[in-house]
């Protein structure tokens, strides 16, 4: 069972991904941790989508990356996020 969200899915290796990036918006990269599943993703990107300024999100379950662009979002906007969904934000990148 996933540990992450408890939804009752197995557990499983592989990426999860949201709608492509778009090219003209800035891009910063995130580690989340405790993400162990699609569900855990699916969570994670539908917060990180409500940040305003926000334009595409796209997780990497492998790696627990997860690259967010847009523009005129916050690391504390994305933190909050991440925390609603029910994970932990790891650090911040470019």
């Amino acid at each position: 069972m996933c540990s992450g969200c408890s939804c009752g899915t197995q557990d499983q290796d592989g990426t999860g991904t949201t709608p492509a990036v778009t090219p003209e918006d800035s891009e910063r990269i995130y580690d989340v941790t405790g993400m162990t599943c699609g569900h855990c993703v699916s969570s994670v990107s539908t917060e990180i989508g409500k940040v305003g300024g926000v334009s595409g999100v796209q997780v990497d379950l492998t790696s627990g990356a997860v690259t967010v662009s847009g523009s005129g979002f916050s690391d504390d906007e994305i933190r909050a996020a991440v925390e609603q969904a029910g994970y932990q934000l790891a650090g911040a990148g470019s």
